[in-house]
């Protein structure tokens, strides 16, 4: 237990003291710094719960050249990362993962293109030893504004067009979990198979896209919509097909939150899920699922893991053990089959 006292916090010299080292030994103990044979170690930390020792940030900062903070950018307005489970997810795994490195989060989110210079001063400000960032659209100055700051950077989802491909990122396999939906419906025996796609300058929305295209390469251009992520635009969505196409009878929506929307605009109709209109959602998200009716057949990613990668590869490349590790990580989907489809 540490001393209780209420006088003078305690200073690295009372630690050194107390572990019997020299100054220079507890301070690299202290600091994460290398080359101090490991009883020694276990003393300076024992020494430090004795005491209660608390390092000094900015003389940290100084011997290490690390800030011990990460920035976690998501290019959406505020209403989006606290409405959208999977910024929630994305963010607790990124958090977990953090802390398993002793370092803090800080988060940002852009409102519109007025933000970016706010952004860039912060990063510029030597305030973060790196960034994560996710939910970019292809048109995005986030990837040049970090860039400018010239600190690391991994992204969470694949580049858009005009990102360098050379940025690290991770990424889920959408496109054949797109396809894995797809082939479920068909194999289903659903013959007009419709697709509520998500934005056109998101990669995820993209993937997918093309992952339903290489099932049904001649698919109906009528069977298509676009919504952008939220419940209200997949309800809204599904209202136009059953309007202009009423003989739709399979749907493969983006993201669960529109496959959420589309469930309650077919139960409103009077249309039944699964046997005469079936849904396939895309991301598994249990806070979505829980509440959808039917159970919401879906494409599992693993968001909290993929926040969790993100912060490894930035980490080891912070570290400058990033020689012979993968520049990026795709990981694996699942289709995970309910009572929708």
């Amino acid at each position: 237990m540490p001393e209780q006292t209420t006088g003078p916090r305690p200073t690295l010299e009372a630690v050194a003291a107390r572990a019997g080292v020299s100054r220079a030994t507890a301070s690299r103990v202290v600091n994460g710094g290398a080359g101090v044979r490991p009883p020694l170690v276990e003393k300076v930390r024992r020494a430090v719960d004795e005491l209660g020792y608390v390092p000094n940030h900015a003389a940290r900062t100084l011997v290490t050249r690390r800030n011990g903070a990460v920035a976690v950018i998501i290019a959406e307005p505020e209403f989006r990362i606290f409405s959208d489970p999977f910024f929630e997810q994305q963010v607790r795994g990124i958090s977990r993962e953090l802390t398993a490195h002793d370092a803090q989060l800080v988060l940002l989110w852009v409102e519109g293109p007025g933000d970016h210079e706010r952004i860039a001063r912060y990063l510029g400000g030597g305030h973060v030893d790196g960034a994560l960032a996710f939910s970019l659209h292809s048109d995005d100055a986030l990837p040049a504004v970090i860039e400018g700051a010239r600190i690391p950077v991994v992204l969470g989802g694949r580049p858009a067009p005009g990102i360098d491909p050379a940025v690290p990122f991770v990424d889920c396999d959408n496109r054949g979990g797109a396809r894995e939906a797809v082939r479920h419906l068909v194999e289903r025996g659903c013959r007009s198979i419709a697709h509520i796609s998500g934005p056109a300058d998101q990669t995820s929305a993209v993937d997918r896209l093309h992952g339903y295209r290489d099932v049904l390469i001649d698919a109906d251009p009528a069977l298509l919509r676009v919504g952008d992520f939220t419940e209200e635009s997949g309800a809204r969505a599904m209202a136009e097909l059953l309007d202009h196409r009423p003989d739709v009878d399979g749907v493969f929506v983006a993201n669960d939150l529109m496959a959420s929307g589309a469930l309650l605009t077919l139960r409103e109709r009077g249309v039944r899920v699964p046997e005469d209109v079936a849904v396939v959602g895309f991301d598994d998200m249990a806070s979505v699922v829980g509440r959808t009716s039917p159970a919401l057949t879906t494409v599992h990613q693993d968001i909290e893991g993929m926040g969790r990668l993100m912060v490894k590869l930035l980490m080891r490349r912070l570290d400058g053990t990033g020689s012979g590790i993968p520049d990026s990580v795709i990981t694996p989907t699942s289709l995970v089959r309910r009572a929708s489809a």
